[in-house]
């Protein structure tokens, strides 16, 4: 079955505009480099104390003031004893997401409006890690909404966050941040990565969806009327896309090698066009919500059908194929 041509996807424009504190961070992001693996060393890994981590610290410099004024030796053994630990926690934070490899496994295309899955696997090499969270680098806009897991010694772990595409097409990936405060929560250790995948967003069907063409409902009327005339074998055809398991004809198949479908009476369909005219929609985006409405519809009544837009032809055909070709079509169109 040929195909359409669909535009590339286009790289995110630039953000203008705002604080000088946004534009210094769209700079600093766009400074990282694109990509669906990551791997942390010490290159791209920070750590800051969190607010428990610096009243620790102002308890520890109390206490060394109060061992210094009363001349106290436990006093002083106290404090470093204290301070030793510290350290070692910060050493122990910053290890727990050293050697991490960050992986974001393919999206699947959704409606827009509705939420799409982005799987990450969480990949560690040596030892066990606890306390990783994933969230999106910018929570104002995506939410605040953590993924904790734990990663196994040489294992994987997976860690999902949901994505919401507001309107059809491609939609960049956010920039995500893995971080952890193991084991005390003195220090906080992240890292910023920026994926390279993309999530297309279908036009959300229109809701309840509307009849068919008048085409397409003459051809559901001839296949009823052919259904009720029997099954009666007509001969063989070779396999198309969209045939059911129970239409192949498998003895010819293990004879000749070649696949092929039995013919009958009752599998006889009639071929649909799905056409930009028949839309009649307010504006662009209706015409589309209606087409991918009609998709839908005809897929579910086992109708073969094509799609006409200004400047792209699909054929017709069936099958899951067909259908998230038409619907990858309609929400790239331009």
């Amino acid at each position: 079955m040929a195909e359409a041509t669909l535009p590339a996807p286009a790289p995110a424009p630039a953000p203008r505009g705002g604080s000088a504190r946004q534009r210094l961070r769209a700079w600093w992001l766009s400074r990282l480099p694109l990509t669906d693996t990551w791997q942390l060393g010490q290159r791209n890994i920070y750590i800051l104390p969190t607010k428990a981590g610096y009243a620790f610290a102002a308890t520890l410099v109390v206490m060394l003031l109060a061992a210094i004024n009363y001349q106290l030796n436990l006093g002083y053994a106290l404090t470093f004893l204290l301070a030793g630990a510290g350290l070692v926690s910060m050493h122990l934070t910053h290890g727990n997401l050293r050697g991490l490899t960050l992986h974001l496994r393919p999206v699947a295309p959704v409606f827009a409006g509705d939420p799409a899955l982005l799987d990450v696997v969480i990949t560690s090499p040596a030892r066990d890690r606890h306390g990783l969270a994933l969230r999106f680098e910018n929570r104002a806009a995506h939410g605040r909404a953590f993924a904790w897991c734990d990663a196994p010694a040489g294992g994987q772990a997976s860690a999902h966050l949901s994505l919401v595409p507001p309107r059809r097409g491609w939609h960049a990936v956010p920039a995500l941040v893995v971080e952890t405060v193991f084991p005390f929560g003195l220090f906080r250790a992240w890292t910023v990565w920026r994926p390279a995948a993309r999530v297309l967003a279908w036009p959300r069907p229109e809701q309840p969806p509307p009849p068919l063409p008048a085409a397409a409902a003459a051809g559901s009327e001839e296949r009823a009327v052919q259904r009720s005339a029997g099954s009666e074998l007509d001969g063989v055809r070779p396999w198309r896309r969209g045939d059911s398991m129970r239409q192949v004809a498998w003895k010819k198949v293990a004879r000749s090698g070649e696949l092929v479908s039995r013919e009958t009476t009752g599998s006889a369909s009639r071929e649909l066009w799905l056409d930009w005219a028949d839309g009649h929609g307010a504006d662009t985006e209706q015409r589309l919500s209606r087409l991918a409405a009609w998709v839908l519809l005809a897929e579910r009544e086992g109708l073969a059908c094509g799609l006409r837009l200004p400047g792209h032809l699909l054929p017709p055909g069936q099958g899951d194929a067909h259908r998230r070709a038409a619907l990858d079509l309609l929400a790239l169109w331009r």
